[in-house]
């Protein structure tokens, strides 16, 4: 099979022919019908992740077809399409994982970080934390649900609460997570570069009553602001758009240094937090909201051996939307 191979930090994928892989038990084969590229998959790229484990083969929102099974499986799997996300594996067994935060387990294993992911032909992945696909979704319009739907949906419900919600960067989890939240009823206010003024007008033609460029303040104070752009410096502009009692969550895996601000800015009850990973519940309740409130991914495609040229172009942010690769 073929598969995009990231050996050294900072270098390209490799292209890069194996044998397809046998599932050892309690493992599922899954041929691959598309692969999300998403921001992680950047910081990967360049070392931001000091927890991956190379070389790799990165990739973690999968849609795939399940064409074998390990050991103990039971073979009723075979045929299913199935999406395989960023959270791979936990121990089931510490307080996190008991207590239902299996996304904070400190034994997990992840998507294409230390498990091997879906920029190939086919992958190995474990069925207790595989998601049904619906029907009704194409293998390119699910795949970017998988981290941005679901990374965007986690940070939504911590401000499911905000009349006035703002978004920071409006890459592929902000245009889907703006249309959740629209569904819902708040109103949004997008941030992006200054610069972007095309992005601005994207995030208004899905029904954002403001955007401007972040360091300009909004028409209204926030109740919450999402931060999807790994941009520290964002967080103080984020606290002083937010009203007392508000707050301001940190939507990435990995963001820069947040630069001191005074104290004011967090006074008044106002808070800063973070969305780490995901969990199987955050799954199924984002493909239960999706049954009430479907959002459509604008895409991008690439083919496989096209990696490296889509995660450029991840980078230049000179797109709308979300890019996919499709062996």
């Amino acid at each position: 099979m073929r598969a995009m191979v990231l050996h050294t930090p900072g270098q390209p994928l490799q292209l890069e022919q194996r044998p397809i892989p046998t599932p050892a038990a309690g493992q599922l084969l899954i041929k691959v019908l598309a692969c999300g590229v998403c921001r992680t998959d950047l910081h990967l790229v360049d070392g931001e992740l000091p927890q991956a484990q190379l070389p790799r083969v990165p990739g973690h929102e999968i849609v795939g077809e399940v064409t074998a099974v390990g050991a103990a499986v039971d073979a009723g799997w075979i045929g299913r399409r199935v999406g395989v996300p960023w959270l791979g594996w936990t121990c089931g067994t510490c307080d996190f994982c008991r207590s239902g935060r299996e996304n904070l387990c400190d034994r997990a294993q992840f998507t294409g970080c230390q498990l091997d992911g879906g920029y190939a032909e086919y992958t190995l992945a474990d069925p207790r934390f595989c998601l049904p696909i619906p029907a009704d979704l194409s293998d390119v319009q699910a795949a970017p649900l998988l981290c941005a739907g679901l990374i965007g949906f986690r940070a939504l419900q911590m401000a499911a609460d905000a009349r006035h919600l703002g978004l920071y960067g409006f890459g592929a989890a902000a245009h889907l997570a703006i249309q959740v939240a629209l569904g819902r009823g708040q109103t949004v206010y997008a941030f992006t570069r200054p610069d972007d003024s095309a992005g601005q007008a994207y995030a208004r033609s899905l029904g954002a009553v403001w955007a401007g460029p972040s360091d300009q303040a909004p028409p209204h104070l926030l109740d919450a602001s999402l931060i999807f752009a790994p941009v520290g410096a964002l967080v103080p502009l984020a606290l002083a758009a937010t009203v007392k009692g508000g707050c301001v969550i940190c939507a990435g895996i990995h963001m820069s240094d947040i630069p001191a601000f005074p104290y004011r800015l967090l006074w008044g009850e106002r808070s800063v937090r973070s969305v780490a990973n995901l969990t199987r519940h955050d799954g199924a309740a984002f493909f239960e909201t999706l049954q009430h409130t479907p959002v459509h991914c604008d895409i991008t495609r690439f083919a496989l051996e096209e990696a490296n040229q889509a995660l450029a172009h991840l980078r230049s942010g000179q797109f709308n939307g979300a890019i996919v690769l499709t062996p």
